[in-house]
């Protein structure tokens, strides 16, 4: 018998299948700017209606949440997770996500595995405003082993030259506002999976999976409610490394983020994450997002504006003078 790739653990119908699957749809996300169809080698957007445009890109994966989807046979949020952790540090910067592509990786492809993540995205996509106009999946038989999958993505945005929010404009006296997280987001589980090895027991009233597995907050719609009445200063994805590690990287030199950390509303999870697993509150902040999935800068005059407009924010601290860039004050 003559081998085939079939034989090698690669089977081209699953793929044709998924692609049957997902086509109407993708689809469904395009605009009159997207130029081809699902098959194209490329994949083509036209741009209009801007006077010194900037493109703003930015890639990420979900990283080993994944394992948890993977384990419980769920995977209709992490779609979701991959175009959020992409688009929102997209929306940092003012810009208007435009096009997105994945890439999914697995040892054997299950075509309802990989439509159903993929109708994922086309969820974040449509909320965003954003087109999926292409992708990649990549079936590796001895890479990836049978039921195991990888999901990456990557964003194109586009926002006006003089309207891009690089934090430059921040100053003392400034208030930073959270905008709530959904929960972990795609962030520190590596930990999560080390201190919680039960996802099926019980945790407020269902199994711990479903909490673990909701997708990251999509944070673009907030975002743009807020730009279009007022002027942000700068805008923080609080992703892996938490408000340590993020919030500095908008904060001028001579300037410091003073955040009262008494204010943060942390979600029960990751309380009883940090109980269990004996973790130290510092140690918290410098792994999780704590509850808060985006920050804000804003003019003191503007504060009360922001919480009108997006009710679940809230004003977690001020701008000061220091060299630190960020104090967070735990008491």
């Amino acid at each position: 018998m003559s081998n085939t790739y079939k034989s090698a653990g690669v089977d081209k119908e699953e793929g044709y299948k998924t692609v049957d699957k997902i086509k109407s749809a993708v689809a469904s996300t395009h605009n009159p700017n997207v130029l081809n169809n699902l098959g194209s080698f490329g994949a083509f957007y036209e741009i209009g209606g801007y006077k010194n445009p900037v493109l703003v890109s930015g890639t990420d994966g979900v990283g080993t949440k994944l394992k948890i989807a993977l384990d419980t046979k769920n995977y209709s949020s992490i779609g979701i997770d991959c175009f959020a952790m992409c688009a929102n540090d997209i929306v940092c910067h003012g810009a208007k996500p435009l096009f997105f592509l994945d890439y999914l990786a697995c040892g054997k492809l299950d075509a309802d595995v990989a439509s159903e993540i993929v109708m994922g995205m086309v969820e974040a996509c449509k909320d965003n405003e954003c087109a999926l106009i292409g992708g990649e999946t990549a079936e590796m038989p001895g890479m990836y082993k049978v039921g195991d999958y990888d999901v990456a993505g990557f964003c194109v945005g586009i926002v006006e030259k003089d309207e891009i929010i690089d934090g430059s404009q921040i100053k003392p006296g400034d208030k930073l506002i959270a905008l709530p997280s959904s929960g972990f987001h795609s962030n520190g589980f590596s930990l999560v999976r080390k201190v919680f090895d039960d996802f099926y027991e019980p945790f407020e009233g269902k199994p711990l999976y479903e909490t673990l597995l909701v997708p990251t907050t999509l944070y673009y719609q907030a975002i743009k409610t807020l730009r279009q009445e007022l002027t942000l200063s700068g805008i923080a994805h609080i992703t892996g490394g938490g408000l340590i590690e993020n919030v500095p990287r908008i904060i001028p030199q001579g300037l410091c983020a003073t955040i009262q950390e008494s204010l943060i509303k942390v979600p029960s999870v990751m309380l009883e994450l940090e109980k269990r697993g004996g973790i130290e509150r510092l140690e918290m902040h410098g792994t999780f997002n704590m509850g808060v999935g985006m920050v804000v800068v804003v003019d003191s005059a503007l504060e009360k504006q922001v919480l009108a407009l997006v009710p679940e924010a809230y004003t977690i601290g001020e701008i000061t003078q220091g060299e630190e860039k960020i104090n967070l004050v735990i008491q």
